[in-house]
């Protein structure tokens, strides 16, 4: 009985300690776009999401940080993106996408993912690794999952490998918070 009231007590303890860490990175600033960028990735968004015509495409909405995934001086940028068609039982779509001329391309798509997203200051091929939580369709106890890029992409799904359980408290910046603030993708 001792050992599962300390187990208890551990997982509470490491709770708390993530709630702590990610109300201090929710102080950090986010790069926000200029108009002609927000512009530009929102018809990327609409062409990549389909034609506006449908209930699916009008219900979807994004939350789009830009953030500085490189340390090279350009932003990248990490859409979640919500609604039926882009949601299940175990999360949301998450896209990472790079600027290519005046729009954008798709570094990876990753299924059923849940905020806070953070960017860590860990690196894996020049990228930095991306955190993200994982709970619902099927998974019992929620956590946080590192994604590492691997020279082309980052995992599509952080419930299987390559991407990794973090066992610890990771600091990072939150690009997505657990409160956010979703736009519509269609007026």
């Amino acid at each position: 009985m001792a050992k599962r009231s300390s187990s208890r007590f551990v997982q509470w303890a490491l709770y708390c300690a993530f709630a702590f860490a990610t109300a201090i990175c929710l102080a950090q600033p986010r790069h926000q776009p200029t108009p002609r960028h927000g512009d530009s990735l929102k018809r990327f968004l609409q062409s990549y999401v389909g034609a506006s015509n449908t209930d699916e495409a009008k219900a979807t909405q994004y939350v789009s940080p830009f953030v500085s995934l490189k340390d090279d001086g350009t932003q990248q940028v990490i859409v979640y993106l919500t609604s039926d068609g882009w949601c299940g039982s175990g999360g949301c779509t998450t896209l990472i996408l790079g600027p290519e001329g005046l729009s954008y391309r798709v570094i990876a798509k990753i299924t059923i993912t849940r905020p806070p997203i953070r960017v860590l200051p860990t690196k894996s091929n020049g990228w930095h690794d991306i955190a993200v939580q994982v709970d619902g369709g099927g998974v019992v106890h929620a956590y946080e999952a590192e994604l590492s890029f691997d020279g082309k992409t980052y995992p599509s799904n952080p419930s299987m490998p390559p991407a990794r359980r973090l066992l610890e408290i990771v600091p990072g910046k939150v690009a997505v918070s657990a409160t956010y603030e979703a736009l519509p993708l269609y007026p």
